[in-house]
């Protein structure tokens, strides 16, 4: 099946040189493009992208605002696509931001080629792009940056989950992949696919990225431990 996509940045040189890359794969579309937040949810409303990479930084409306508006639309608006966050910075608050709102990852616009390529694809797959080690760090950073985790709140919706599922999101947050949790709990990947899918349904997530962030608002894990 083909990824549709769309791109939000202000640069036109930008979004002519990611509409070029992408659009010469077999299997990703470009069907639009917007210079700032606020036109790109015009876009992204009319043509229905699966995934959107959205420029941090914008004149109008900024891509965290437009993430929000995307990600949480008004009632009547059913589409909801992929958010992956463009920026040239590695620390980033709007990014963090972002991810708690429900973007799927970020990637620093001078990645190779070939890294922004995957992303489109793992995001579209509906992964949350975590592999980045400076994704942890950005995560970590902000999560340093925050008052103790309250005994109450995320804290207590941790009783929802088993141990073993505590354990998965444990690992998820130190930036273990699938492959490694099963290697490292002796199950078999599939095995820890469920529990994932388990963790992000008895704690309201959408995805990885968001149970990273959740696992440190909780005080699952420490700053630094990652």
């Amino acid at each position: 099946m083909t990824i549709r996509v769309i791109i939000v940045d202000d640069q036109a040189m930008v979004r002519a040189g990611f509409a070029a890359l992408l659009s010469a794969q077999s299997d990703i579309d470009v069907v639009g493009e917007a210079p700032d937040g606020r036109r790109g949810v015009e876009v992204s409303r009319t043509v229905h992208p699966d995934v959107v990479l959205m420029d941090v930084r914008m004149p109008e409306m900024d891509g965290l605002a437009a993430a929000r508006e995307l990600l949480s639309p008004p009632a009547g608006v059913v589409h909801r696509p992929k958010v992956l966050m463009l920026t040239t910075f590695d620390v980033d608050d709007y990014v963090y931001e972002a991810l708690r709102a429900g973007a799927s990852g970020f990637l620093l616009k001078d990645a190779p080629p070939a890294d922004l390529i995957s992303a489109v694809r793992v995001v579209a797959a509906g992964d949350a792009l975590l592999a980045p080690s400076v994704t942890r760090r950005l995560i970590a950073d902000f999560a340093r940056q925050r008052p103790a985790a309250p005994t109450g709140g995320p804290a207590l919706r941790l009783n929802a989950l088993t141990p073993r599922e505590t354990e998965v999101l444990e690992l998820i947050a130190r930036g273990l992949s699938n492959q490694e949790i099963a290697a490292r709990l002796v199950l078999a990947e599939q095995t820890v696919k469920t529990h994932i899918g388990r963790v992000l349904a008895k704690l309201g997530l959408r995805d990885r990225a968001q149970a990273v962030i959740f696992a440190y608002e909780s005080g699952l894990v420490a700053p630094g431990e990652a």
